[in-house]
């Protein structure tokens, strides 16, 4: 039994060493950053900036693999089944807390497979209304919901996504009555929105701000605690009657669980120096995200904060999981 506790001890120091030796050589090939949406969004569009940023940092081809399918979780998958040496890595969205939360069940553990590596940016969603509707914010929206009940709807780009479940939280801390129409992206809710199908929704505000510019639509509330800087005139829902509502979104990079340390620590450090670039400010400025860089222990708080938040606003609405 000694023999047998001394020669895997050895085992482990071996072990142990070969991923030392391998995280001191990386990277030593090709990076694959998987996105796990189409190419052509807001979210490819910022991992093809990062990923151009740290080949040029790191001299070494950072390639885009676009594995749209299943909300995200076709790619997330792929990369918990990847080897965990840093040349696969996965660049998602807060839908991946959301995952464990909506879904029956998933072909990966979404909290124990992956490494948070960096959360890299902080996303805003804007609550948009109708000009015609005589509202101009959130009080007066639900005064208008609660004095009309059963006449308004909201759109949303699919059950269980991160804007659902944020007019979901809006509801019940609220008491607002305003009914969910689903649509299959921002393209066909905008259009239901100028139609007069839906009255209201919360979406990106990189999406709406045109809309909002040229008067189609009139914002009324941001969902995160402070103001966006392109729409300083438009209050958070937390101050407007909802105290402590901060709900951002993200996009953040992973690993696979087991990633040897150094190499997720090189990630993180690399990631601040792209977003902390002089040409990448005004890309994010102009794609309405916010730089944010945090560490893996940061990112892990808010993983799971949101993932909390989330799990709760499923049950508080009674939302059926999905298959």
């Amino acid at each position: 039994m000694a023999l047998f506790r001394r020669l895997a001890a050895i085992g482990c120091a071996l072990i142990g060493l070969g991923s030392f030796a391998q995280a001191q050589t990386w990277p030593a090939g090709t990076i694959k950053m998987v996105v796990p949406y189409a190419a052509g969004g807001a979210t490819d569009a910022l991992a093809r900036l990062i990923a151009g940023k740290l080949q040029d940092q790191m001299n070494t081809p950072v390639i885009v693999d676009n594995r749209a399918g299943a909300g995200g979780n076709l790619g997330a998958n792929a990369v918990a089944k990847a080897p965990p040496d840093g040349y696969t890595i996965l660049f998602n969205i807060n839908g991946h807390a959301i995952s464990p939360a909506i879904y029956k069940s998933l072909p990966y553990d979404a909290d124990k497979d992956f490494v948070r590596v960096t959360q890299l940016v902080s996303t805003t969603s804007v609550m948009v209304v109708l000009p015609s509707l005589p509202v101009k914010t959130l009080p007066e929206l639900i005064a208008y919901a609660k004095a009309n009940p059963g006449k308004l709807n909201y759109g949303s780009t699919g059950i269980g996504n991160s804007l659902h479940l944020t007019m979901e939280m809006v509801k019940h801390e609220t008491g607002m009555d305003i009914q969910m129409v689903p649509f299959r992206g921002d393209a066909p809710l905008f259009s239901a929105m100028f139609a007069g199908e839906v009255q209201a929704a919360i979406v990106p505000l990189i999406t709406a701000k045109a809309h909002i510019d040229a008067g189609a639509l009139r914002a009324i509330a941001v969902t995160t605690a402070k103001r966006a800087g392109s729409l300083p005139n438009v209050p958070p829902i937390a101050e407007q009657g909802v105290p402590g509502f901060d709900v951002p979104g993200w996009m953040g990079l992973f690993a696979p669980a087991g990633t040897p340390r150094p190499i997720i620590e090189r990630l993180w450090r690399e990631s601040q120096k792209a977003l902390a670039a002089p040409d990448v400010g005004p890309v994010l400025e102009n794609l309405a995200l916010e730089p944010v860089g945090s560490s893996p222990e940061e990112f892990d708080k808010r993983y799971f904060s949101d993932r909390a938040k989330f799990q709760q606003v499923v049950r508080d609405a009674n939302i059926p999981l999905q298959d």
